[in-house]
């Protein structure tokens, strides 16, 4: 999905939202195969977009010392994994990393609401599984036992519920990890208002429409799941923000109209945990970049890079304004 299609479907959201009621339970999800047992074939996912991802899923790719955890790449919301990571996948392989992404979130059929079969859209529980079915692929292909995630929008969220109920990170023995780090850009970790579409939404719920079921089968559970005060949120987020031994850093930007107010996304970390809050803005006030922007803008790359590995960070100048 092309961004300018994109905003064509968040401006169908927008319209939809005034069916929208308030945020509602997550249900049960039911179970994603997790696809073949050859690590050189991908798990079962969501159909692939019309054209590959350049320097992605090279199944055959053997991390490098200098690199020596793989890097996920987890879209977000209604928009594939081509659209999202077709500047930062190559970038990041022409550095020397094992690179994959996956797409997620299109319900196997017509009961499952998301009527549209946007990418994304399905409950965040289901998604987060078969994030977890790719990553254990991914480990195995690579022969590594632990990867780096770099998440978009839900993509952050969903990385988030991987870690905490999928097998992502283990609370007994952290060192039995699946991930070191995770990398969010303006996720959606403690839920958003979509600008006035919560409100509007609670509006049209205050005037009797019976709008939660026509937004479930239109765009999908996980648009809802993702408002400020969803339970799905209070579940997520119960257990304090983080889990231990996961190094997290997390993206924000003061223009961000999606995922807002943009500061939500910021994480407070817990034991044995580390979190890096950040504004794309810190020491480069001219930055303008919007939620869609923030994994193609030069300083948003620049961050992740330098996340990844500290040393990109002191060879390469971070860039200010944005080009």
């Amino acid at each position: 999905m092309s961004l300018g299609r994109r905003g064509v479907v968040l401006s169908l959201g927008a319209l939809v939202s005034l069916l929208l009621a308030a945020p509602v339970s997550a249900q049960p999800a039911p179970g994603v195969p997790s696809g073949s047992s050859d690590p050189a074939a991908p798990v079962e996912q969501a159909p692939p977009s019309d054209r590959p991802l350049e320097g992605a899923n090279d199944w055959s790719c053997k991390p490098s010392p200098e690199h020596p955890r793989p890097v996920v790449l987890v879209h977000g919301t209604w928009v594939g994994m081509t659209e999202t990571w077709d500047e930062l996948a190559p970038e990041l392989a022409a550095e020397g990393y094992c690179v994959f992404a996956l797409e997620y979130g299109r319900p196997a059929n017509p009961n499952d609401g998301n009527a549209l079969g946007l990418l994304g859209g399905a409950d965040i529980a289901e998604s987060a599984h078969q994030l977890a079915g790719f990553v254990d692929q991914v480990r195995e292909a690579t022969g590594s036992p632990q990867v780096d995630i770099v998440g978009h929008s839900l993509g952050g969220t969903l990385s988030r519920q991987y870690l905490r109920f999928e097998g992502g990170a283990d609370l007994l023995d952290p060192t039995k990890n699946k991930v070191h780090r995770l990398i969010t850009l303006g996720a959606t970790n403690h839920g958003t208002s979509f600008g006035d579409v919560q409100a509007l939404g609670g509006l049209a719920q205050a005037l009797g429409v019976p709008v939660t079921p026509l937004f479930g089968m239109t765009v999908g559970p996980s648009y809802v799941q993702q408002m400020a005060g969803s339970p799905f949120l209070h579940v997520l987020n119960a257990g304090g923000d983080t889990d231990p031994g996961v190094a997290y850093t997390v993206v924000a930007s003061r223009n961000d109209t999606v995922s807002t107010p943009p500061e939500n996304t910021f994480l407070t970390a817990g034991p044995g945990a580390m979190v890096d809050n950040l504004w794309i803005q810190d020491g480069c006030d001219s930055n303008t970049t919007t939620h869609d922007q923030l994994t193609t803008d030069p300083r948003a790359k620049h961050i992740v890079q330098t996340a990844l590995d500290p040393t990109y960070g002191e060879r390469v100048p971070a860039p200010c304004p944005a080009g």
